[in-house]
């Protein structure tokens, strides 16, 4: 299969938005020309493509191609055909557009007829006056946007001519938009000292395109080829470094060989140099990582100049990087594999084992020493070094790359004799921490494999009872994290083992707090609590810190969804106070930070979840309980309205393989991002896809089942089917399953159910199911009909015009989902206008329109403007909005953030590092500030912030 070119281009978007607002700029008079620098395949193309794609109603766009004619290159190479558009643009006003230096043109687009050019009559020194003649007429009808492709092969007389016109055509509505390989422009040469003297004067504006992280690759992906597994992905974003060109050329052959046309690319530079160059080249090719000068003094067995003039024309050529530490690297990790794979077998084997040898002789890193082993086929050596990164990586909570070491071990214990000794470990305490080591890096599946293995090697009669039960507790850990049966009867004879074992009480007792999160997770929430309860009991006996945090942890969890929310909150106070490790301090953090969003204190669950984020990354941890807290953090963030930063949080947690059972969450998570945006039909896609592995992993996972039926409701109601909805929402009503906090927060989304089919006209349909969620909501234990909720459901449910606008304030406050404050106000203004009250109506419903763009909620935004427009009460909203046009537009909240960070004097890249975004993204939310303010500068929206 060839490659091909993504039907929609992704992780663009800042950087076509920073486009957007240069013409912006261009069209009020400032200087806004741009250069977009990146390397090859890069896509700095795509980018002005789609540039252009918008602009065909709003300017007028000339391309013109510097193009590679060797070491001489045409002059004037891109403007003839920048020229001819301008020509076709201006029609027959060209001539007197052009001026008196008219002629001066048939340099460059000669006469159709043949006639020679008469050098009498034609100036050289006036083209370049002709030219911005020309483009500043053009520009008086619609604004001009100049796109020059491939400037690092333009010749001496084009820079010039642009140098010219850049500073003729400043704050005129003319945007110039120059594009450059930025690992093509050398040193010294002409390119160079333009965009240097270009940029100084503040001609020209650099955006520089980075190579796409994680996520942007998989949306890639998924365009080229649809839904991929997680690993290719994973394996695809490591290989191709997220250059888009490598992600196009690798997506049909993910793991197999380079294709032809993407090897002829990467080794036409290394075909190129000297025949020296090229065999340091060839030797650095056998690294995988940063080569130090040293090492590959020892290697090459030469130094000094020679060694040097051979590194800098590798450097020069853009094959080889200079690193700070003072060691080389390959610019693409994909033309160092092209290169290595043109070594022949034997001398592969002998240049590893060269490197190996240097390493082992300055004392170097197992890692380094593992992988060069292994590749001069020494398997002892080999696996003693595997096993050593891999305790080495582990330590550093780098359990990814501990993986891949313990991977490598694994597949060479069975070809070395005395494995055991050799690996200076027994092989079940080696499978044991290495399926610890994959569950952490993501991998439950593998994890799994390699907890069966080990327990198929135990000899049960021989065995440590402890050993046998951790393994047994371990395939039940991982069991769970991808949602399958079994996990209880496992730790149930894990504990039957350790009977009789009274030294073992530490470990009966995490065992017990195993199962008691089991039992909370299924739902068994008076057996979760008792088993936590006798697990908090033994570990106070036996003096484990750690595990009474974890059972008190428990056991709040499982008192707060029986309704004893007060005692639930006692219990975690007393987990954190003995909260002695890391494990026991995430524990907490993910569980209270859930409880906390189940009671509707949103914004204290968010700055937990942040925490536990935080602590997450340091531990290295985020592929497994850090992804679980990045949902823990979205939940809020979307109930608090600001969902660009649950977008955000969101982005980094998918860039990331993780369990299955978290990748479930999150995936509902996503669907409710979706359906808020109005991305109707992606949402019922992705809920499509998810549905049948949700169903089965709900069946042992009560709060999955939740999330599902949640999933299917807001789909509904974003798709404009409300009677679909009202089925949901009675199934979970009626269900006659164990019940969860969760189902008060599921029973307020019913208060939409109820809005919706009013509004449809299923007015039978709506009273009955205002009449069943009235009657499921009273149920409810008090301590889970949280106050506010309490006002804002029973208001809509009654439909009575006092309760709703009592219920206006209510829905203010934080701990009531931000949806609901238009949501109120819009059946307000029902209520009001079927009283008779149409002014009331139309400022409620008004108001109500404006609350949804605010939070940029689709649906409901199409619900408030239908209900104007129906009611006949459009034009009294107009009014109302000329007459509130004077008052600034409201800011998001993440604009707020941003706005807050420029009152501090922080410059792009700092409000980046603090948000955890990029400085691309935090110019754009800049810029954005800045029109909404109706300021020109930073300093005045730092004045307004402070006013």
């Amino acid at each position: 299969m060839s490659a091909t070119t993504a039907p929609e281009m992704v992780g663009r978007d800042a950087e076509l938005a920073l486009l957007q607002e240069a013409l912006r700029r261009t069209e009020g008079g400032e200087a806004a020309s741009v250069l977009i620098a990146g390397e090859a395949g890069i896509g700095k193309s795509r980018l002005t493509s789609e540039f252009r794609r918008l602009l065909v109603d709003e300017a007028t766009v000339l391309t013109g191609w510097c193009l590679d004619y060797g070491s001489t290159p045409a002059p004037f190479g891109p403007l003839p055909a920048i020229l001819r558009g301008l020509l076709d643009e201006l029609g027959d006003d060209a001539d007197d557009a052009a001026g008196p230096s008219r002629n001066a043109l048939q340099l460059l687009l000669p006469d159709p007829a043949g006639t020679p050019l008469d050098r009498a009559t034609v100036r050289p020194e006036a083209l370049g006056e002709t030219i911005a003649n020309l483009l500043e007429a053009a520009s008086t009808a619609r604004p001009v946007v100049v796109i020059v492709e491939d400037l690092h092969w333009a010749d001496a007389a084009t820079l010039s001519m642009l140098s010219f016109l850049l500073r003729a055509l400043a704050g005129r509505r003319v945007l110039f938009v120059l594009t450059c390989r930025t690992d093509e422009v050398r040193r010294g040469g002409a390119v160079r000292t333009f965009l240097a003297e270009s940029e100084r004067a503040r001609l020209l504006e650099r955006i520089s395109l980075a190579r796409l992280d994680a996520n942007a690759v998989r949306e890639l992906v998924v365009g080229l080829r649809g839904p991929l597994d997680d690993a290719t992905i994973a394996h695809l974003v490591q290989r191709s470094e997220g250059v888009p060109f490598f992600v196009e050329e690798l997506v049909c052959n993910v793991e197999g060989p380079l294709p032809e046309t993407l090897r002829d690319v990467l080794l036409a530079r290394f075909d190129a140099l000297g025949e020296d160059a090229r065999r340091t080249v060839r030797l650095a090719s056998a690294c995988d990582g940063a080569i130090a000068h040293d090492l590959l003094t020892a290697v090459t067995g030469r130094g000094g100049e020679s060694l040097d003039e051979a590194l800098r024309e590798a450097v020069v050529a853009g094959i080889l990087t200079v690193r700070d530490d003072e060691s080389y690297a390959f610019r693409h990790a994909l033309l160092r594999e092209a290169i290595h794979d043109d070594l022949l077998p034997g001398e592969r084997s002998r240049l590893h084992r060269s490197y190996a040898e240097a390493i082992q002789a300055a004392g170097g890193a197992a890692s380094s020493l593992a992988f060069h082993w292994y590749q001069a086929h020494d398997p002892e050596r080999a696996l003693r070094a595997a096993v050593q990164a891999m305790q080495q990586a582990k330590d550093s909570y780098a359990f990814s790359t501990a993986a891949r070491f313990g991977e490598l071990a694994l597949e060479l214990w069975d070809q070395v004799p005395n494995a055991d000794s050799v690996a200076g470990i027994e092989r079940i305490s080696f499978l044991a921490r290495l399926g610890s080591i994959l569950r952490n890096g993501g991998d439950a599946e593998r994890a799994l494999a390699v907890a069966t293995l080990a327990l198929g090697e135990l000899d049960p009669q021989t065995a440590d009872p402890a050993v046998h039960a951790r393994l047994l507790r371990d395939r039940a850990l991982y069991l769970q994290n991808l949602g399958k049966p079994g996990t209880a009867e496992l730790l149930g004879e894990a504990l039957a083992i350790l009977d009789g074992h009274p030294d073992e009480d530490r470990l009966r007792a995490s065992l017990l707090n195993y199962l008691s999160g089991r039992h909370l997770t299924s739902a068994r929430l008076t057996e979760a609590r008792e088993t936590a309860d006798e697990a908090f009991r033994i570990a106070e006996t036996s003096g484990f810190d750690s595990a009474m945090s974890v059972a008190a942890n428990l056991r709040g969890c499982s008192r707060i969804h029986l309704g004893d929310v007060a005692g639930g909150l006692e219990d975690f106070q007393l987990s954190w106070q003995h909260a002695s490790d890391h494990d026991a301090q995430l524990r907490y953090r993910v569980n209270y930070a859930d409880a906390l969003f189940n009671l509707g204190r949103f914004r204290e669950a968010v700055e937990v979840a942040e925490l536990g984020v935080a602590h997450s990354r340091r531990l290295g941890v985020e592929r497994a309980t850090g992804s679980v807290l990045s949902h823990n953090l979205v939940e809020p963030l979307i109930e608090l309205g600001e969902i660009d930063r649950a977008e955000e949080a969101m982005a980094r947690d998918l860039a990331l393989r993780t369990l299955q059972i978290f990748r479930v969450y999150a995936t509902m998570s996503r669907i409710r991002i979706l359906v808020w945006r109005g991305r109707i039909p992606e949402a019922t896609r992705l809920l499509d896809e998810w549905r049948t592995t949700a169903a089965a992993i709900s069946r042992v996972e009560r709060q999955v089942w939740f999330s599902l039926h949640w999933g299917e409701l807001i789909v509904s109601l974003g798709a404009g089917d409300p009677t679909r909805a009202a089925t949901v929402l009675t199934g979970v009503i009626t269900d006659p399953g164990p019940q969860l906090a969760q189902v008060s927060r599921l029973l307020l989304e019913g208060v939409r159910v109820v809005t919706d089919l009013r509004a449809d006209g299923h007015h039978a349909l709506a009273d009955d199911t205002a009449r069943s969620l009235g009657t499921a909501w009273a149920a409810r234990p008090p301590a889970l009909r949280i106050p506010h909720w309490d006002a804002v459901l029973t208001a809509v449910i009654s439909g009575e015009i006092p309760a709703l606008t009592e219920a206006l304030d209510v829905a203010e406050h934080d701990d009531v989902p931000a949806i609901f404050r238009p949501v109120v106000r819009l059946e307000l203004a029902r209520a009001q206008l079927a009283a008779g009250d149409r002014t009331d109506a139309a400022h409620h419903a008004t108001t109500a329109l404006q609350l949804a763009a605010a939070l940029g909620h689709h649906q409901v935004q199409r619900r408030a403007t239908s209900f104007l427009r129906n009611a006949g009460l459009a034009r009294a909203a107009r009014q109302e909005q000329t007459a509130n046009a004077g008052a600034p537009a409201e800011l998001t909240a993440r604009e707020q953030q941003v706005l807050d960070l420029i009152a501090e004097g922080l410059t792009n890249r700092q409000i980046g590092e603090r948000l955890f975004i990029s400085a691309k993204t935090a110019s754009v939310h800049v810029s954005a500030i800045l029109r909404k303010l109706g300021v020109t500068s930073r300093t005045e929206a730092a004045a307004s912030s402070r006013r």
